[in-house]
């Protein structure tokens, strides 16, 4: 990177940046957990003289990191798919239920938004249907972070909300859905032909609560692509040029995804995963009445304070997941009943 010329290209120079720090994630813990192993070893070896209380603490503690070490590099291993390291788009949609549903999908996009910021991703939101009274009825947003796509994977899916409604007069509870769905963020060398006449291109005025990002032209653009039906927009950008340009990025994201499900549909007679993300079918449950719980459906995960898990705490819920780790019951219990 030190190299002349090396910035010269900045796509380029990102990309092999990019590249260099995913290797150093792989590396560097590999070579922390080889050291505590080898001081491990040494220890034990003092030990089969006297007794020494003080060296068998720290030797229980160099066993620890190194049982946490592995630990951590069987999970990045879980992160080795084609696009595990790339970046991410993330869709999510309100299910049926009007204001309650709407206000519910804006809630999960502030926990992604929350859960991005605190591991140091960048996000871009793209696009958004704003609801009529409050929340969203959809929105799209980009992540850009080493192995966004690897473990936002883990969130694709429906999610249902059980709560005393805010916008109920009789204070009833309600159950709300919304639906959220994960693409790897293709790079642009990725070749994936779309022909012109394949597309439905329509320009519309982009919505907001006003100010001076809402557009007063016909900027915002959505593309449908005829062959496959997906619909994708964007609203972001400052021109039509430039939402037409990222609306195809996300078309081309999306159609990739579209094209890998199918060769794994084919490989496998019955895709795994096709229950977790079928609508109706929720991967997890958020509870906020009559108790407060929050519970993985997929892993048996549960956590009791759902504020934190709302305020972007997933990682338990990720990490289990993506390990195949099954915690507690798996029967059907007090909070699937609500």
């Amino acid at each position: 990177m030190a190299a002349p010329g090396f910035w010269d290209n900045p796509e380029k120079a990102r990309k092999t940046s990019a590249e260099r720090k995913r290797l150093l994630d792989l590396v560097e813990p590999w070579e922390a957990v080889t050291a505590e192993l080898s001081e491990s070893k040494e220890f034990a070896e003092l030990l089969t003289g006297e007794m020494d209380v003080g060296l068998l603490e720290d030797l229980s503690k160099k066993v620890a990191a190194v049982e946490e070490g592995v630990r951590q590099l069987e999970f990045k291993k879980m992160l080795s798919g084609e696009q595990d390291g790339a970046g991410a788009i993330l869709t999510i949609n309100a299910g049926s239920g009007g204001t309650e549903a709407q206000d519910w999908a804006e809630m999960l996009l502030r926990m992604y938004l929350r859960y991005c910021e605190r591991r140091g991703w960048k996000t871009d939101i793209l696009e958004m249907s704003e609801g009529e009274q409050a929340g969203i009825k959809s929105t799209t947003l980009r992540v850009e972070g080493a192995n966004a796509y690897g473990y936002l994977k883990a969130e694709s899916g429906v999610h249902r909300l059980v709560r005393i409604s805010p916008y109920d007069a009789n204070k009833r509870r309600h159950t709300s859905f919304a639906s959220m769905f994960v693409y790897p963020d293709v790079e642009e060398d990725i070749e994936i032909e779309i022909k012109e006449e394949d597309l439905r291109v329509d320009t519309y005025r982009a919505g907001g609560k006003g100010g001076q990002k809402v557009n007063k032209t016909d900027s915002a653009v959505r593309l449908t692509h005829l062959p496959t039906g997906v619909v994708v927009a964007c609203q972001n950008e400052r021109s039509q040029h430039q939402n037409r340009a990222m609306a195809m990025h996300i078309l081309k994201a999306r159609l990739y995804d579209l094209e890998t499900r199918k060769r794994e549909a084919e490989r496998d007679a019955v895709e795994a995963t096709k229950k977790d993300i079928a609508w109706g079918s929720q991967i997890r449950s958020y509870v906020l009445q009559p108790y407060r719980m929050v519970k993985d459906h997929r892993t048996g995960v549960k956590v009791g304070d759902a504020d934190k898990v709302l305020d972007g705490s997933i990682q338990e819920f990720i990490e289990a997941y993506l390990l195949g780790v099954r915690k507690g019951d798996t029967g059907k219990d007090e909070e699937e009943e609500v």
